[in-house]
């Protein structure tokens, strides 16, 4: 096996995110659900016998060492192959929308690499190099919808109805130190339970960082007015800018146009990854 070309780094979206606690190390404990979306990156793997990581950007131009090279890296470290790899990453989920775009693209090297370079390590020894990634890594490389708990690093596997959702990003990003360091956050939201969550999935919490976001950003407010235009109850995804909504349209775009800068799309949710069993 020399390459893998049209590997799926699909982008997720957090169906609600509760935060209920800090710990004494400063990591904020937190609830969520994590949920696949067809809004995906796009990578190409090609071995390299001479040991060297290189990456190609077929998009727009990512920082010169991005998740992908450290994921890459890092597998490399770990198993003492001797191989090297040329990345082709064509960039499609926005940064800093809370999006997990580069989380994503770094699950999804670690897959790739480990069947390029014949590895074949089981899930369980890639997990670790995905949290010492970043903590939504593990999410991706697990393939599945999520109930997440802790940090980020309790996962269970979940099944959700399909749906599809309005997710609209403005032009700003957002940092996601910025939002947890906000004296403003609030961190005592009371712990929710499955069931509650599965009798209405779509509906169900809100995201707790949204209003501080909301003072950093002008961008989500104005996103959710938007939505809020088209008759849509918005939140925000994640730590990022980004917001979304469930879509009830036949068609595949809004009828009212966005806010110049947005990047807007209809996404559906995924049951899994695309490359779930790869480890």
């Amino acid at each position: 096996m020399q390459a893998l070309y049209d590997l799926s780094a699909p982008a997720k979206l957090n169906l609600f995110l509760h935060i209920t606690g800090r710990r004494a190390d400063g990591y904020h404990l937190l609830q969520s659900v994590f949920m696949l979306i067809d809004w995906c990156d796009t990578l190409h793997l090609e071995r390299r016998e001479d040991g060297q990581l290189s990456r190609e950007d077929l998009g727009e131009a990512l920082p010169p060492d991005d998740l992908v090279l450290r994921a890459a890296r890092a597998l490399r470290t770990a198993s003492g192959c001797r191989l090297g790899a040329h990345i082709g990453v064509l960039k499609r989920i926005p940064a800093q929308a809370g999006m997990g775009g580069g989380s994503s693209d770094a699950a999804t090297t670690l897959l790739g690499l480990n069947r390029l370079w014949g590895l074949n390590w089981p899930l369980e020894r890639l997990l670790p190099l995905g949290l010492g990634l970043g903590a939504d890594v593990p999410f991706f490389l697990g393939g599945h919808n999520a109930w997440v708990e802790g940090v980020g690093e309790s996962l269970q596997a979940i099944g959700l109805p399909a749906a599809r959702f309005l997710v609209a990003k403005p032009p700003q990003g957002l940092a996601t130190a910025a939002i947890f360091s906000d004296p403003g956050l609030r961190r005592d939201t009371e712990a929710a339970i499955l069931s509650r969550f599965l009798a209405d999935p779509y509906g169900f919490g809100r995201n707790d960082l949204q209003a501080v976001a909301q003072g950093l950003c002008p961008g989500v407010s104005e996103a959710l007015a938007w939505l809020a235009a088209q008759g849509l109850a918005g939140r925000m995804t994640g730590s990022g800018s980004a917001v979304f909504a469930p879509w009830p349209g036949p068609g595949p775009v809004p009828p009212a146009p966005a806010p110049a800068g947005f990047q807007v799309r209809v996404c559906a949710n995924l049951d899994t990854h695309p490359l779930a069993g790869w480890a």
